[in-house]
């Protein structure tokens, strides 16, 4: 799979990531186990860089159980999310515990109390215990807010919604982060699973085969990471072929201008 560079940071990352919000939030040997083997053939196709968030209950913990003894593998995005300092400081300490006293990406979840994180955030990047401070936040109407933070010069990385059917970030905030070097991951690319319920046809699907796409998830991912001022893409998925699926949508060729513009008719003509 290919990987980028994460805006203006040193890391590299994988183009199709993994969240795991839900899908991770899980309890007991069984599922627990289940977990691990996603992770497991993530890691085989190339997917290293796994998303959580203390909002996401069990998933954080779950995810570290899934990676230990293969942490130097895994590229960890996690969040703060608290509206108190005392509390967030908390969350912090307890992830660094789970994930080997280093966190790749620590981000501020929906930008919840941000002034007070901040700091300590960036104490930790000069430990270096953290290399990459980001920002995210689901709601357009939040827009203004994030590109507020990402022009303090304070964060590297943002992580928005963007799918073919919805592109108001393309407005103002990846030229912002493109102007910055700010990196982008991309939160939602199917819309929570809404753009691939009633897929298209596989007689609409055979024009994008050209480009390696198989199945409509991948045009969709493919979709996105045809943005160049895309560099990770983290869809969820508690299934083991799925993952495998979405992996290979973050190999070139990319689509070109007519090809996006091709999927996003599919796209809006599904919501």
């Amino acid at each position: 799979m290919e990987t980028r560079l994460l805006g203006n940071t040193a890391i590299r990352v994988p183009a199709v990531g993994m969240g795991t919000f839900q899908t991770f939030d899980v309890s007991g040997r069984r599922a627990e186990k289940h977990c691990r083997r996603i992770v497991d053939t993530a890691l085989s196709v190339g997917t290293n860089l796994f998303d959580s968030s203390p909002m996401y209950a069990e998933s954080e913990r779950v995810l570290a159980q899934a990676v230990q003894g293969r942490r130097p593998q895994a590229t960890i995005a996690t969040k703060v999310w608290s509206r108190s300092a005392a509390e967030g400081r908390r969350q912090i300490d307890q992830a660094l515990g789970w994930y080997e006293n280093h966190v790749d990406i620590y981000q501020i979840h929906n930008l919840v109390l941000w002034k007070e994180h901040l700091p300590l955030l960036e104490d930790l990047r000069s430990s270096g215990k953290i290399k990459c401070i980001g920002a995210t936040h689901y709601s357009p109407g939040a827009f203004g807010e994030l590109m507020q933070v990402m022009r303090t010069g304070r964060i590297q990385q943002i992580q928005i919604p963007y799918h073919a059917a919805e592109t108001l970030v393309e407005e103002a905030v990846l030229p912002l982060a493109e102007e910055l070097g700010i990196g982008v991951v991309v939160m939602k690319p199917l819309d929570q699973g809404l753009l691939v319920r009633r897929p298209p046809s596989p007689e609409k699907l055979e024009p994008l085969k050209k480009f390696g796409i198989r199945t409509w998830p991948q045009a969709l991912i493919k979709w996105i990471l045809s943005d160049a001022r895309v560099h990770c893409v983290i869809p969820a998925t508690s299934k083991v072929e799925r993952v495998i699926e979405n992996a290979a949508a973050g190999e070139p060729p990319w689509l070109d201008e007519e090809a996006r513009a091709y999927v996003k008719r599919i796209a809006v003509s599904l919501v």
